[in-house]
């Protein structure tokens, strides 16, 4: 009888750290989709509005050829360059793997790196879009613009269980403010 009760009492409790190793596992795939989320972010709001000498109103958003043809995002110069961004495993601005790099597009040192293949189950995606002026909640169709952009960064992990989950949704909201010329 007291080995039923121990067999018993071992399963339940075998149960719950094998539950608590779970949503251990997910806070922190969720806490550094987090990160990533926001380091794209952070980057994305460090460019222009809009590229330098173009009008802040065009419709064709997203890199251009020679934007495009970089090792990363390096060449990357306004907001509109990440519309349609999407790449996995994750990378720094210079096609670095992120955990690898120093940040500059220099390696890190090997003793200070991630494991390989961390990341390879890890996707970003990032959409820009024209929000309407007085509901930033309103997203414009393709042929309209305004003077405020979505930008939304999202973060996915592809469980081999679940398969495909996002993690990380982010959404900001930026505006261009012309300036009369006297």
């Amino acid at each position: 009888m007291a080995t039923a009760v121990t067999a018993i009492a071992g399963s339940t409790l075998l149960i719950g750290i094998s539950s608590a190793l779970k949503t251990t596992d997910d806070n922190v795939r969720a806490t550094i989709a987090f990160g990533i989320a926001e380091q794209l972010m952070d980057e994305i709001a460090g460019r222009r509005y809009a590229e330098a000498g173009v009008r802040p109103y065009e419709v064709g958003l997203g890199p251009t050829s020679a934007e495009a043809a970089g090792s990363g995002r390096e060449r990357y110069d306004d907001i509109d360059d990440f519309h349609g961004f999407a790449a996995g495993p994750p990378q720094d601005p210079w096609g670095v793997p992120l955990g690898r790099g120093q940040g500059d597009g220099s390696g890190r040192h090997p003793n200070f790196q991630i494991p390989d293949g961390y990341f390879d189950a890890w996707r970003r995606e990032v959409q820009v879009y024209y929000v309407d002026e007085s509901d930033h909640s309103v997203r414009l169709l393709s042929n309209q613009t305004s003077d405020f952009r979505a930008v939304d960064v999202r973060v996915y992990y592809t469980d081999p269980v679940a398969g495909e989950v996002l993690l990380a949704d982010m959404r900001r909201v930026f505006s261009y403010f012309p300036v009369d010329d006297p």
